[in-house]
This record gives C-alpha cells, structure tokens and sequence, in this order.
C-alpha cells in the first residue's frame, strides 16, 4: 500500500466538495511525521452546502486560505463558515482562458510551463501563505482553489518539501487529486452547464495529476534556487518561519 493512500480517514466526504483530503500521516526525512487533523488542502469548498458545513464541524477549522482569482472569489463567493479567519491569496491575476487552453493544448509541458508561470505571478500570495501557516494559531487551516489540484498542488508540494517530505510522497499526494477532480468534473457537468464548454476545450493535461507535473516543478526550482529553502527566502520565508512551520506540521 502506498504511503499517500494508507489511511481512509485521509480525504474527507463532502456533498459538494470532491478534493478535500488531510496532510497528515506523511513520513519525513528527519524522522517525524506530518500531523493529522492540522492542515487541510481542497477544492472549491465556497460550494459546500449545509450538510457539509457541519459534516466539517468536528475539524475545528480557524483558517481558510483561498487561492482563487479576484473575479472567481467575486463570481462565486467565499466558504460559507462562520468564525473562521479567512485570507485570500490568489496565484492567479485570471484564469486561463480558452485561448490559453486551445493553442497549447497538444503541449507536452503545458501543465508544468502553468505551474512555472503561477511561481511568479503568484509570489505574493505564495509568500503570505507559507508565512500564515508558519504561526501557530493558523491551525486547524485548509487552503484551497477551484479544482484543489493545481494552485493547491503548487502550495502544498512547497509546505511538505519545507517539512521534508521525500519528492516522491510529495507526488503521491499530489496524483490524489485525480478521483477527486473526476468526481468535480460530472458535478459541474451537471450543476453548471455555462462551464461545459470550457471544460470541453481545456487540453487533457489541465485535468490531470500525473506525478511526473509536480516533481518537475520541484525540479525546476531547485534548479533555479538551489533549494526549496533558498526559494521561499525569496517570497520572504525565513528559517524562523520554516522552524515554526515543522513545529506545528510535525511530531
């Protein structure tokens, strides 16, 4: 069994939420494991229904970090939960549009070149997060986009690289997405019909969440920086903040 699939408890259930899976449980390099019931990564939980409000009740969530775009946050709305400390931090200025979509969609690097592009237009917002999840009273957090694959993939393959999790658990986690974005797909097939044709030109990469997309991206930054550490310094994460962030993810 797979060290990314050995616990049931890992993804949590929801009506109208596909993605929403716990960090925890995952070995790192120094020894420790990352702790369940902290930190959370999702999809677009801004559609949860009531039922799901309270299915995650028992979490205790105190922060949502939602990493959508201006205009999808204006479109959609925000999680629908009380007393929580909600910050938004979009990767994204837009979202991909159609065109992006269907000039590049017979690229065999279209999902990394995206992933590469939001390592710049979303440094800020990757910088604030990672230094949100550095303070202690941050938790029990979730952060999250639309999908939970792709801006979410992006932040949590640099909290768990920060917290040492080897490259090839950080891939597991990340290939997770793919039930789960199956399962978002024929919801928002059924429930919102304006977004058939988007979906129906999007390249098949942009659905997908083969290991190989976010083990490249790590690739590239350790080429560019060095190190998952020297790169964070540059969105203003420092050891401190990376000593704080281990002191709460891992036991």
């Amino acid at each position: 069994m797979s060290t990314a699939t050995a616990r049931p408890s890992r993804h949590i259930e929801l009506e109208r939420a596909f993605n929403f899976r716990d960090l925890g449980g995952y070995p790192t390099a120094d020894g420790g494991t990352t702790l369940w019931h902290r930190l959370y990564r999702a999809d677009g939980i801004h559609r949860i229904s009531e039922a799901d409000v309270i299915r995650l009740e028992p979490l205790g969530l105190r922060t949502v970090i939602d990493l959508r775009t201006p205009d999808e946050l204006e479109q959609h709305g925000r999680v629908p939960i009380d007393d929580v400390d909600y910050h938004h931090h979009p990767v994204m200025d837009v979202v991909w549009s159609i065109d992006v979509l269907e000039s590049q969609a017979d690229s065999p690097t279209f999902l990394v070149d995206r992933y590469v592009e939001m390592l710049v237009t979303g440094e800020g917002a990757l910088g604030r997060s990672l230094r949100l999840l550095a303070e202690q009273d941050t938790y029990p957090a979730v952060f999250h986009c639309a999908a939970g694959k792709d801006r979410t993939g992006i932040l949590a393959a640099l909290v768990l690289a920060l917290l040492h999790v080897p490259d090839e658990v950080i891939a597991e986690d990340y290939a997770l997405s793919h039930e789960g974005v199956a399962r978002m797909i024929e919801w928002v097939k059924d429930n919102m019909p304006e977004a058939r044709e988007r979906m129906s030109k999007a390249p098949s990469a942009m659905m997908s969440s083969e290991p190989e997309s976010i083990l490249a991206l790590l690739d590239h930054i350790r080429a560019e920086h060095q190190s998952i550490e020297r790169y964070v310094a540059t969105l203003g994460v420092d050891a401190a903040h990376i000593a704080a962030l281990k002191a709460s993810l891992v036991g």
